[in-house]
This record gives structure tokens, C-alpha cells and sequence, in this order.
């Protein structure tokens, strides 16, 4: 059996993560040998990563040719694609597909795709414009219909989006101004670079047991006046979450974006994130504890400061 775990996107954070967490575990670290993916070897990150003993090899997701040499040999495969370098679903989705064709190809064993729901589907139809859910959706749909054996990993909000963007220090208060509804709507948070990979580490573990299946990566489901209220008792800060009309929400953004983020947003007081589902299947899966809310924004406490 091929022992060899191939990881796109190895420098950025989803990819990151899951070779970080799959050197520290004492078991898979030895059992399997870890490719990563880049497009530059050149680069720091992707010298460091083969400095720890990680493979790196070049790869092109719009080159089928050099996508089908990156993964020959491959046991597993762990992909993810970016909607936002493009902007364009159709190329993301190019991009996805031509990855599954060369898994097949190559006789792959296990694909893990870092995916998300169609919230058009999800919503039946009264939110069509979510782009970066709508690609990674049809992505999964083409690798089912593929045959090529895969679990499906979905992110829930990044943490670092949260902290990092949405939440805004305005005269001397924290302010998390969203289209939604501040105490009921649920937001499944998750810290992309510390947990991506404690769960696509399960989903290995648990093979071929995951296979077909759609794991959720998230903490928990917390309102926004939730995590609003954690950062003031933490650091003794004003803070407040409050809801905003749709058209001021899109005002904050870019405008090729602000649809669709909107509707991003508007799932979570209708239909779900996720679609309703709860969190516990995937967490029965973990060997390791998921990050909290309150530890995520104390590892980024300067932000708060």
C-alpha cells in the first residue's frame, strides 16, 4: 500500500494546518510520508516544510499533467481551493474537477476535500449568490460522481476572519456589525489554522469509515452578542454586537463582494450555516480538543490591547 499523504494549498492555512498536526502525531507521521503542494518551492514557508521532512513538490491545479506527476503514488489526498485568488467560480471549479480527474486517475485511495453546501440549495433558492460556497458544492457533487473514494471536510467562519476583520474598534468600542440578528443567529466559529488539521487527522484515523461523508468543522454555534460579550469580559473592553440593515452591512464592503458576503451572512438567520446540522457526529471523531472562541482571541490578544 502506497504510504505516501498528498496536501495542496501546504503553505497556506488549511494545508498548513493538516501537515502540522500530521507531523506532531506519533503514529501517522511514521506510518506515512507527507507531500505538499505549492506553486513556488522556492518560497520560505515551502523551504521551512522541507526542512521538517516534507516533500514539496510544484504543482499547477490548471495543469492536468502536472497534477497527475504531484499525486502519483498517492494514498490520500487533501484538497482545498480558493475561490478569492480568482474570484471565479467557474475557474475554482476547473480547478477542483481536473484535481478529482487526476486522483482517479492515479488510483487514490482516499480524497478529503475541503468543501461547503450549497447554500442556494440549502435556502431553495432565495440566496443564489454565495459563489464560494456554490463552487466548493459542486465541486464535492463532481467527486461523488467520480467514484473516487472522499470525505468532505466543511469550515465553518474562520475565527481569524472574525478577529481579525468583521470585529472593529470604533471610539474605543468593539463593534460587530452584521445583517443578522445579534442574539439568535448562530455562527459555527472555527480557527482554521489550529483546527483544520486536528480534523482532517481524524478523518484519516477513521478511514474508510468517513468515506462518503461530510464532516463540519467548527468549535460551537455562538451568536454574535456571544462572542462579542467573551471579548469584553476577557480584557475588560467595550463591546457591543448590533444588527444593520442589509444595504449599510454591504456598504462596509468591496463592492464585487458585498452580495455575496451579505447572503453569506443571511443563512445564518434563516436556514443554517450548515443547514441546521449539529456539530456533535464530527466532534466524536476528535482526538484532540477544538479551540475555543476565548482561547482563539487571547493567542491574538494585541488585537484587543
Amino acid at each position: 500500500m502506497s504510504n505516501i499523504i498528498t496536501v495542496f494549498g501546504a503553505t497556506g492555512n488549511q494545508g498548513g494546518s493538516v501537515i502540522r498536526s500530521l507531523l506532531a502525531d506519533p503514529v501517522l507521521s511514521k506510518e506515512y510520508k507527507i507531500r505538499g503542494i505549492t506553486r513556488d518551492v522556492s518560497k520560505e514557508a515551502a523551504k521551512k516544510l522541507s526542512s521538517q521532512g516534507v516533500d514539496m513538490v510544484t504543482a499547477d491545479m490548471s495543469s492536468p499533467s502536472s497534477l497527475r506527476d504531484a499525486i502519483k503514488g498517492s494514498h490520500t489526498v487533501f484538497l482545498v481551493t480558493n475561490f478569492w485568488e480568482t474570484m471565479n467560480k467557474d475557474a475554482e471549479v476547473a480547478q477542483g474537477k481536473a484535481v478529482a480527474d487526476a486522483c482517479k486517475e492515479t488510483g487514490v485511495k482516499h480524497l478529503i476535500f475541503s468543501s461547503l453546501r450549497s447554500i442556494s440549495e440549502i435556502t431553495n433558492g432565495k440566496l443564489p449568490n454565495v459563489s464560494h460556497f456554490e463552487g466548493k458544492a459542486e465541486i464535492e457533487q463532481y467527486i461523488r460522481d467520480s467514484g473516487v473514494p472522499a470525505t468532505f471536510v466543511l469550515a465553518g467562519l474562520f475565527m481569524q476572519g472574525l478577529s481579525g476583520g468583521m470585529i472593529k474598534k470604533r471610539d474605543d468600542v468593539y463593534m460587530l456589525a452584521l445583517p443578522i440578528d445579534a442574539e439568535k443567529s448562530k455562527i459555527p466559529v472555527f480557527d482554521v489554522e489550529e483546527d483544520t488539521g486536528k480534523f482532517v487527522k481524524a478523518v484519516i484515523k477513521n478511514y474508510p469509515n468517513t468515506i462518503g461523508k461530510r464532516i463540519l468543522m467548527a468549535t460551537v454555534y455562538l451568536s454574535p452578542k456571544q462572542l462579542i460579550d467573551e471579548i469584553a469580559q476577557t480584557f475588560g473592553v467595550k463591546a457591543a454586537a448590533i444588527q444593520v440593515p442589509e444595504d449599510t452591512f454591504k456598504s462596509f464592503l468591496p463592492p464585487p463582494v458585498a452580495q455575496e458576503l451579505l447572503e453569506n451572512m443571511l443563512v445564518m438567520d434563516r436556514e443554517g450555516y450548515f443547514g441546521g446540522e449539529s456539530l456533535d457526529e464530527s466532534h466524536s471523531l476528535l482526538e484532540d480538543n477544538v479551540t475555543s472562541w476565548k482561547e482563539h482571541i487571547l493567542r491574538y490578544k494585541s488585537l484587543f490591547a
